[in-house]
């Protein structure tokens, strides 16, 4: 009888196969309970799967969520896309990456319709305030639990928040995961117990599948993005406007949703003229109170580009489907193409001791996301707000101390936000 996780050596045998639909039924609830941003899907992500049900080893997660990091795009469904590949291959990835999103599309075109005929979402004012404070809560817990597990030397810690102070600093991501795994490497040569062992990359190898025809399956995934976004730019008008502007966020998203907002809201706002400044504000806290990544923001904008230049729901809502398939697609692309190169560079003893340094310098990434977390729900107006200072620590001894799970602890800060805001 085992009583607790097995050691390293042995850990292959804590790693259970879901059936698929136990998979599909994890990932469209998944798409219904992923608020807070990447740093809080990420944080439910590794909860959920590497904690309690242990579909996936912490190293696995670890390694697919640095290769994530590094790419153009929204990280988490990128994760979650990953995750479902390393199960079920193709149609996996297809599932997760889609199952993540799907919720908070349904719910963003009925927001949006909802918005462009009353024009009334004060409403989720107050609830986005008490999601704010589960996200701090959440990705503090995450820090860590992450940490304790990856950080075991003095050196370790120092790389962590040196990779805390440069992202603070404003040095982009990629930047700092080439700097790492650079020092990983250097460091593994010369003194290798300096960082702490890394752990053996061959303890989850029951779930690599060795692939043939890579280079047929990414010529094929090309064709099956580029051929739909060439018709779509012929097509001209409108149409050709978001697939051609939503294509190249996509391309440009590095360092998650809040690094591309701007560009977006200016370029809908000033150069094409969809919406309003009001409007892409509404369309902001619309993103913060619905699950699913924030770039899903890009799918009100696209509803309103519909309704406002073309007119009618209809037209809100196939404006709303461009630019949330050119905004995922290219993800799926990524994912689809390189999932068995990440899983083949995980298993390439030569590539460890960097692979170590990345993973150290990710907890650093993650504790500032959750200081930036922290200052823009806590200190939105340069002041502390201390409803959601007290809800965060509460939330937070919640889930570190009594292990409450994360629906119930996501759901009691948004109707503690949108209590508090009912009767201010």
């Amino acid at each position: 009888m085992r009583t607790q996780r097995p050691p390293v050596a042995s850990h292959e045998a804590a790693i259970a196969q879901p059936t698929e639909g136990q998979a599909f039924r994890f990932w469209l609830k998944l798409g219904f309970i992923s608020f807070g941003g990447p740093a809080g899907q990420i944080a439910i992500m590794h909860d959920e799967l590497v904690e309690k049900r242990h579909w996936i080893a912490e190293r696995r997660f670890l390694h697919a969520l640095n290769f994530c990091m590094a790419l153009p795009g929204p990280e988490a469904q990128q994760l979650a896309s990953y995750i479902g590949y390393s199960m079920y291959g193709v149609r996996g990835a297809i599932a997760a990456g889609g199952l993540f999103v799907l919720p908070s599309f349904v719910l963003l075109c009925v927001m949006s319709a909802i918005y462009v005929e009353y024009g009334e979402v004060t409403a989720v004012e107050g609830a986005v305030r008490g999601l704010g404070a589960a996200v701090i809560a959440l990705v503090t817990a995450a820090v860590l639990r992450v940490g304790g597990r990856v950080i075991h030397t003095p050196a370790a810690l120092g790389m962590a928040a040196l990779a805390f102070g440069l992202l603070v600093g404003g040095v982009p991501f990629p930047l700092i995961v080439a700097l790492a795994g650079f020092l990983g490497f250097v460091v593994g040569r010369t003194r290798p117990s300096l960082l702490g062992k890394p752990t053996d990359h061959d303890e989850d190898d029951s779930s690599v599948r060795p692939e043939s025809g890579l280079r047929r399956r990414f010529v094929k995934t090309l064709l099956i993005w580029l051929v739909p976004l060439s018709l779509l730019l012929l097509a001209g008008g409108l149409v050709a406007d978001l697939a051609g502007f939503f294509t190249l966020a996509a391309l440009v998203t590095f360092g998650g949703a809040y690094a591309v907002l701007p560009f977006v809201a200016d370029a809908a706002v000033n150069h094409f003229g969809w919406l309003s400044p009001d409007d892409m504000v509404a369309g902001l806290a619309l993103g913060e109170s619905t699950p699913g990544p924030l770039i899903m923001v890009n799918t009100f904008v696209g509803f309103l580009a519909g309704y406002n230049v073309e007119g009618g729901l209809a037209w809100g809502l196939v404006g709303a489907s461009i630019a949330t398939l050119c905004t995922f697609v290219p993800s799926f692309v990524f994912i689809i193409s390189g999932a068995p190169l990440i899983d083949r560079i995980r298993t390439t003893g030569a590539f460890a001791s960097a692979l170590n340094g990345i993973t150290i310098a990710v907890v650093g990434v993650i504790a500032a996301l959750a200081v930036f977390v922290a200052r823009h729900a806590a200190f939105s107006d340069g002041h502390p707000d201390w409803l959601v200072i007290a809800l965060a620590i509460a939330a937070f001894v919640a889930v570190v101390r009594y292990r409450v799970g994360v629906v119930s602890v996501v759901a009691f800060c948004a109707a503690i936000g949108l209590a508090a805001s009912t009767f201010n």
